[in-house]
């Protein structure tokens, strides 16, 4: 399978549909020979719930994967977010095969068919705005410190597997409100929402196409969105619009870095950052220092981004 790199203008896709595919595996192989053979790259995830995933490439490489995609049984209508990038954001072109395409850990949710209502990025600042209307950020809080929408709720988790334990948790706040969740492209919160009606709740939504879509859509003066959006490639964040962020990421933990923190004494290229300078060892800082100085070698012989940057 070749590597290559396309050239000119880089169009990235997110990208998923809750749909049953029950031959999942078998789409992995020619899956992965297409995306590779046309110089795509990213991670697509196959389940039996059905797709999700990432990638990059040239625009027409980008459109013949949706059209391929979509020619599956199961996966027309797929939920697709464009950006643009400078250069490719990934590495290389993995295709996985999943238990679940974002994992939860409750079994027996159908988003397919149980999710909640969907809400256009048009119609998100109304609802949202609403007294009645709690907001919750379904994502993790390393992907909420920074940025989120005005007023929303934080379930501080460390991963999507704490989602259940939180609502739980907090149920009695939930009675009598309109629920209404958010995620990066829409399908963490599908999921997410397919799960809080399944606990008896009713007036349960969801922003369709998620905090992508409302920021490709939605004019950055009528926004309720504060900060940038986390996304999981090498621009690392984006803004209204759409446009690459000022984020960076600490490539010691992978935690996201406003600029703010770049200032922070705790903070060296590749080595560490006020979010992990104490979670470490001076051992663990000086192996980091190492790899840091292997890449910035590979970027001075001009071999490009070396792998572990």
């Amino acid at each position: 399978m070749t590597l290559s790199t396309p050239t000119g203008p880089i169009r990235v896709a997110a990208l998923y549909r809750f749909a049953r595919l029950d031959a999942f595996d078998e789409l992995r192989a020619p899956l992965a020979a297409f995306c590779c053979g046309r110089g795509i790259k990213g991670t697509l995830l196959l389940a039996r719930e059905g797709i999700n995933g990432t990638v990059a490439g040239s625009e027409t490489a980008i459109a013949e994967l949706i059209d391929y995609l979509e020619a599956i049984d199961g996966l027309a209508g797929l939920e697709v977010k464009y950006s643009s990038a400078a250069e490719t954001p990934f590495h290389r072109m993995k295709v996985r095969l999943k238990r679940e395409i974002v994992t939860m850990g409750v079994g027996d949710i159908d988003p397919a068919t149980s999710a909640g209502t969907y809400v256009a990025p048009g119609d998100w600042n109304a609802l949202i705005s609403e007294p009645d209307t709690i907001v919750i950020d379904t994502r993790n809080a390393y992907e909420v410190s920074i940025g989120t929408f005005k007023g929303a709720v934080d379930p501080a988790t460390a991963s999507f597997r704490e989602f259940p334990a939180w609502v739980e948790a907090h149920r009695a706040e939930l009675e009598g409100r309109k629920v209404a969740m958010f995620c990066t492209g829409g399908i963490r919160c599908e999921k997410a929402t397919a799960y809080v009606k399944s606990l008896g709740f009713e007036d349960v939504f969801h922003l369709k196409g998620g905090i992508l879509k409302y920021l490709e859509e939605v004019p950055a003066e009528q926004s309720l969105w504060q900060g940038e959006c986390f996304v999981f490639d090498e621009r690392v964040s984006v803004s209204h619009g759409l446009a690459e962020g000022d984020a960076e990421l600490c490539r010691a933990c992978r935690h996201p870095l406003t600029p703010g923190d770049l200032t922070s004494p705790k903070f060296a290229t590749g080595v560490s950052c006020p979010h992990c300078f104490d979670a470490r060892s001076d051992e663990d800082r000086q192996r980091y220092a190492e790899r840091q100085r292997q890449v910035e070698l590979a970027q001075v012989r001009g071999r490009g981004r070396h792998i572990g940057s």
